[in-house]
């Protein structure tokens, strides 16, 4: 009996590692240093960071043309980089059940309106960039203040069980907000907090 006992947690833990991997492939990113492993000098690294690819996917996405402009990288060098990053990320073609099963693992952000939600089909999905823009005081940052929260929630209730960056650009983060936005939706508002990593950026390069 405790081999069959064995056996069977043996089976559940390749399980949650299959699901883990597959979730991975949805969205899973590589830093560049990675691509130092594949036999990319460290200082060839560096330019591309200081020219704003900080990926082993942003290369792979990225034209000849474009690396090409990265000062000290010749084309030769945009050669190789482009025949180690498609290596390492998967852009061959896939069927379309595989998308679909791919998709099945995206999660659905409620924006805290049901009005919004019905109109953006549930809220804001991930694995993708929604942009917000509008008039001065449309309620743009009350959303991102909302988001922040609404990500921490069981998925079941709109949520994706999960953190939240916020990149603060104008000086408008409000903690005091996140608190009252948490205690509406029945969540511990320290914790909520916690849960927020919060930047000023002070410029576009500091971005």
């Amino acid at each position: 009996m405790m081999e069959a006992e064995a056996q069977r947690n043996e089976q559940v833990y390749d399980e949650q590692q299959m699901q883990e991997e597959e979730e991975g492939q949805v969205i899973s990113y590589q830093t560049l240093d990675a691509l130092i492993e594949h036999g990319i000098a460290a200082n060839d690294v560096q330019k591309l960071n200081d020219a704003g690819f900080h990926t082993v996917e942003s290369i792979a996405h990225a034209t000849s043309r474009k690396l090409a402009t990265v000062k000290g990288i010749s084309e030769a060098k945009v050669n190789k980089l482009k025949d180690v990053a498609k290596g390492m990320v998967p852009m061959e073609f896939k069927t379309a059940f595989d998308a679909l099963e791919d998709r099945k693992h995206l999660v659905t952000l409620s924006t805290g309106s049901v009005e919004l939600d019905k109109l953006l089909e549930g809220g804001v999905e991930t694995g993708s960039i929604t942009e917000i823009f509008g008039e001065f005081r449309t309620g743009k940052t009350q959303l991102c203040h909302t988001l922040c929260v609404t990500a921490q929630m069981p998925i079941n209730d709109g949520g994706a069980e999960g953190k939240a960056v916020y990149i603060d650009t104008e000086g408008s983060f409000r903690p005091k907000r996140l608190e009252q936005i948490a205690e509406r939706f029945g969540l511990d508002p320290t914790v909520a907090l916690e849960n927020v990593a919060y930047a000023r950026a002070h410029n576009s390069e500091h971005q």
